[in-house]
């Protein structure tokens, strides 16, 4: 699928005649005898195609005077993949809208961070999206205002200022314009619609606790996914409880405890959180963590045209590459696996944790702390860290960086200038800085040449073993390298591949680590 896909008039039409859900997101469809904006798979009955026009983003429609459909919620689909799978100006400015960053720092803020002026990301927003920073900025508060009052209690005036508007009148006058409803006929909508919801989705009760759905492209095959994340799971931080990966978040106005769990169709998700500012950041982190913007049908279709590939794409369609939610967080932990097995990672991480990180209060499990901060990090003594000295160097070396700003891992970092930094610092080679482009800051092609899980996986397929010649076979997977790797990682007994079931979204259920699991023997690290 190419940018600027709602010109392809003809295809746009046949996707809203076929209601195929693969290109919710893509573009959405206005409808001018109505004036209305669906997704393409909305279930109505399809309107004359003379009547539909297309836009790229629900901010454009929005714009354009059209409001969201009552049926379908389009301001609910899945975010275009192609925010996750660039890192070009409009992709970067994608992510840190999704982040907040502009309600939180303005536009001007939002310009600071990609190193362009106001006029020229304003400019190109306009030109991709049809719709400029405010506006895509306030489709969102839209979006997450409707959240709020369908799934809460809140008070209106709470709701308000919790999903970004500065102030009640504007909050009104915008929900009005995209949903044809005031805020208090939203929420009088909400009890006859909860009767059909599944009980995972119904209103929470706790303070600050939500309980919604991600929905996400299928296929989605959620074994390597919650695997991952369930298998190296940081004490304190992550666990895995009833079915479910929980952890903590460190978030822009205070934390939160988020458990997810994949279900048929959806990842259902259960936030609490210590200030209601914080759930739009909240869902967004979350959801790059799971990749579950991700275009599957793209992916596995060029990994397909490998003979090698294809097999184990049928077999396990919509692997996913797991992330995360914070990417310093990350890259501590990968310079921490180094060489070491997943048991003694975690280990490690959990000391640190509970000797820097800041405590929070978690009713629901047993979750204890945030991940420590870089800058609290470079407070740490590196003696007491069971460590050798090189490694040592490393840690305190990227957690003094991290800190003082010179070097940037997050939402609007360019990732080869990333990558081209990381390799700069001692300690850190190929292998750490390209696991961080991966799970960290989302680079779909990043790739492990070196990694000697996916040499061995290499090898037993018939593949090129070593890393040159894996490297030229795999040229052919661009520009989903990361996706290849998930694939070729599949086909070992690591406990990250033994998390499920029978039974799930995509024909797995996570069912908690396997007693005995050992690390991937020789694996470069386990973050």
């Amino acid at each position: 699928m190419q940018n600027g896909m709602h010109t392809d008039r003809e295809r746009c039409v046949r996707a809203v005649q076929s209601k195929d859900a693969r290109f919710d997101g893509w573009f959405f469809t206005a409808v001018v005898t109505t004036g209305i904006y669906c997704r393409p798979s909305c279930p109505a009955v399809p309107p004359q195609p003379v009547n539909m026009v297309f836009h790229p983003s629900a901010a454009a429609c929005q714009q354009a005077g059209f409001r969201a459909c009552k049926r379908c919620r389009p301001d609910s689909s899945p975010g275009s993949p192609q925010w996750n799978q660039r890192a070009d100006l409009t992709a970067r400015a994608m992510r840190l809208i999704a982040d907040g960053v502009v309600d939180r720092e303005g536009v001007p803020g939002l310009a600071v961070r990609l190193g362009y002026s106001a006029r020229q990301v304003e400019r190109q927003l306009l030109a991709e999206l049809g719709a400029g920073p405010l506006a895509l900025a306030r489709a969102q508060r839209a979006r997450t205002a409707r959240l709020l009052i369908e799934t809460t209690t809140v008070p209106m005036a709470d709701v308000a200022f919790a999903a970004g508007f500065s102030s009640i009148r504007t909050f009104n006058d915008t929900v009005r314009q995209v949903f044809a409803l005031s805020p208090s006929e939203l929420r009088a909508r909400a009890p006859k619609e909860a009767a059909a919801r599944p009980p995972e989705t119904a209103p929470a009760t706790g303070p600050g606790a939500l309980n919604l759905r991600l929905p996400f492209r299928a296929p989605l095959h959620p074994d390597n996914l919650f695997g991952h994340l369930a298998a190296t799971a940081v004490p304190g931080v992550e666990e895995w409880r009833d079915g479910a990966y929980r952890r903590t978040l460190r978030l822009p106005y205070g934390y939160g405890v988020v458990a997810l769990t994949p279900a048929p169709g959806h990842i259902a998700c259960r936030l609490t959180l210590s200030d209601l500012r914080d759930l739009t950041v909240a869902i967004s982190r979350c959801r790059r963590m799971l990749d579950l913007d991700a275009d599957p049908a793209a992916v596995d279709d060029q990994l397909r045209t490998d003979p090698v590939l294809a097999p184990l794409v049928d077999k396990a369609p919509g692997r996913r590459v797991p992330r995360t939610v914070d990417e310093a967080e990350f890259a501590v932990r990968a310079v921490i696996g180094q060489q070491v097995s997943t048991a003694a990672a975690r280990t490690h991480a959990a000391r640190l944790v509970a000797a820097h990180g800041d405590p929070v209060h978690d009713p629901e499990g047993g979750l204890t702390h945030l991940f420590p901060t870089p800058g609290a990090l470079t407070s740490v003594d590196p003696g007491t860290l069971a460590m050798p000295r090189t490694r040592r160097t490393t840690l305190t070396t990227l957690a003094g960086r991290l800190a003082d700003g010179s070097l940037r891992l997050g939402a609007d970092s360019d990732w080869a200038e990333a990558r081209a930094r990381l390799l700069e610092m001692p300690g850190f080679g190929p292998w750490t800085a390209d696991i961080v482009a991966m799970r960290a800051l989302g680079d779909p092609d990043a790739f492990l040449p070196t990694d000697l899980g996916v040499r061995r996986a290499a090898r037993d397929l018939g593949l090129p073993s070593t890393p040159g010649a894996l490297t030229a076979r795999a040229q052919a997977w661009r520009p989903w390298r990361a996706y290849a790797v998930q694939y070729l990682w599949a086909t070992d007994s690591h406990p990250i591949n033994l998390l499920s079931r029978p039974g799930a979204a995509g024909g797995a259920t996570p069912a908690g680590p396997r007693p005995g699991g050992r690390a991937r023997a020789g694996r470069r690290g386990t973050p």
